[in-house]
């Protein structure tokens, strides 16, 4: 485990996690009173609940977990998974919950083997965030509820957010007849498109079947003005 210089105190949540889970924290790291705690991606769902439940934390709001592709930049993960929780403070039946307190939870996740534990079960709220995630970036979530695509097609082809997805040109048609502008002079097919009988397989990512790209229009020169 390493730690920044300014993280001279003992944080009350790195106690409790090494407490509970002795091996689980791989890194700690504190800027500007933000907490960022790099845990085992198998614990991640245990230690959540841990945060949670716990009286002296009271971690009971999910903000959201988000995908970071850090691509070539490691050698032991490519992706991280991000879960942003907090200790909302309120009043239940006279009795003041929470502690208006802020901690970031950090999974390393290697490209070969992107699955994470899902943390729907302990909090609802992840749920389409963690669709979001294996959207954009193809991170799987083990034993989510319902994990398929949120926001592009459920045929669409790769995650628009890696690092590594290429660029393709759109033709675009301007309301006076005009065309453009496009990445390059040729219109290509986007290569997100979901061409006829390719899909991703939600589980493997696999693709089956044989596909023909659709014609693309060729842009003629009238149009390039």
């Amino acid at each position: 485990m390493t730690t920044t210089p300014d993280n001279e105190t003992t944080l009350p949540e790195v106690e409790k996690i090494q407490a509970y889970f002795p091996d689980a924290v791989l890194e700690v790291n504190t800027f500007r009173g933000d907490i960022r705690i790099t845990v085992q991606r198998e614990k991640i769902a245990e230690i959540c609940t841990l945060l949670r439940d716990d009286n002296d934390l009271q971690y009971n709001f999910f903000s959201e977990c988000l995908g970071v592709d850090y691509l070539d930049r490691f050698e032991t993960h490519r992706f991280e998974v991000v879960y942003n929780l907090y200790s909302l403070r309120y009043t239940s039946h006279g009795t003041t919950k929470g502690h208006n307190r802020r901690v970031f939870l950090k999974v390393r996740v290697p490209e070969d083997d992107p699955v994470v534990p899902t943390v729907t079960h302990v909090y609802n709220g992840a749920t389409l965030p963690e669709r979001e995630v294996f959207d954009f970036f193809g991170i799987r979530f083990q034993n989510h509820p319902d994990l398929r695509r949120l926001f592009m097609s459920d045929d669409w082809i790769g995650h628009p957010q890696r690092k590594d997805y290429p660029l393709g040109g759109e033709r675009v048609q301007f309301p006076d007849g005009r065309f453009g502008p496009a990445v390059s002079e040729t219109p290509v097919a986007h290569p997100g498109e979901s061409y006829h009988g390719c899909t991703g397989d939600v589980q493997g990512e696999k693709q089956t079947g044989s596909h023909t790209p659709p014609p693309v229009p060729q842009l003629l020169p009238g149009n390039l003005r």
